[in-house]
């Protein structure tokens, strides 16, 4: 398998705001996951010995798999980039490279640091050193193909939320397990069963790899290759879904027969324009909001089933 990263290179004075849009076309394919190059921000001091060169440009960059498909993606966001550019002034200008399978699943490794999530949570990547603190919890993180580094905004907003609602002893879902970032978090916060479900056959692999890695006992997990929650007969806790607003949406109709009485519900994924849209629905199908996180355009929304079923 070869890869194709397009480099977006952005001149805009507002920053963040291009970067964020730009980020958000690169999900709007599905790609969870974007590098994002910086020239003013520096490594953390203590992993100064590790450090890349800082880039000279403010830039996005996402990774399309070469297929048949991928002439047409490379073509939908040079259009949507081009809007971008009438509508509020985002000039750029995009570059596009081939990768090999090794060196993509490499290529964005220099960018994966330590990430502290909330007061004790931090995501290491494993090929990272960090001075565990006391009362920190650690997650290894080696994502391969798949992704979750925890980077991401609604990854972030994911943990904060399991470390909110997770109870000792719960049993807990999550669908689209990518790197199994999130069964980590809550497996280590305290939880007896989990189960994780993701479309693609690699991201199981790969997330089975990463529990263990943490030290995760294999009786209590289990991570199969599904879409959605097609297939599971069990009820759980909690159950989270970092996807997308179009998979959310469609998952709704059935998550509610996956959860316990009590159960919570998390989904993520959404970006802001779109969070009405699934607020409304999970209140339509009976769901009470309990909680909404946002963090640079990304939101997190927490409901719990309040009807009799």
């Amino acid at each position: 398998m070869k890869w194709i990263e397009a480099k977006v290179v952005i001149d805009f004075d507002d920053r963040q705001l291009a970067v964020d849009l730009i980020a958000n076309l690169f999900h709007e394919f599905g790609l969870q996951g974007v590098v994002i190059e910086d020239p003013e921000i520096d490594p953390e001091e203590d992993w100064g010995e590790d450090a890349v060169d800082l880039p000279e440009q403010n830039a996005v960059i996402g990774y399309f798999r070469e297929d048949d498909k991928a002439a047409k993606r490379c073509r939908i966001l040079e259009q949507k980039l081009q809007r971008l550019e009438k509508a509020i002034g985002i000039k750029s200008r995009i570059f596009y490279s081939q990768m090999d399978e090794a060196d993509w699943s490499e290529a964005w490794k220099s960018y994966f640091w330590p990430e502290k999530i909330g007061a004790a949570i931090v995501v290491k990547p494993t090929w990272r050193e960090y001075s565990r603190s006391a009362g920190e919890i650690v997650l290894e993180i080696d994502p391969g193909m798949a992704f979750g580094t925890g980077t991401h905004p609604t990854t972030t907003l994911c943990i904060e939320m399991i470390a909110s609602y997770l109870a000792k002893g719960d049993s807990f879902l999550d669908v689209g397990t990518g790197s199994g970032i999130l069964m980590i978090a809550a497996a280590k916060l305290g939880a007896a069963k989990l189960v994780g479900i993701d479309n693609d056959e690699e991201a199981v692999k790969i997330a089975h790899r990463n529990m263990l890695q943490n030290s995760i006992e294999s009786e209590i997990f289990k991570i199969t290759t599904g879409n959605l929650v097609d297939g599971v007969d069990e009820q759980f806790d909690l159950a989270v879904a970092n996807i997308s607003s179009a998979a959310v949406l469609e998952l709704l109709d059935s998550i509610s027969d996956v959860l316990t009485q009590k159960g919570i519900f998390i989904c993520a994924g959404i970006v802001e324009k779109n969070k009405i849209d699934v607020v409304q629905k999970m209140k339509s199908l009976g769901f009470e909001i309990i909680d909404t996180r946002a963090k640079e355009d990304w939101v997190v929304v927490a409901g719990r089933i309040r009807v009799s079923r």
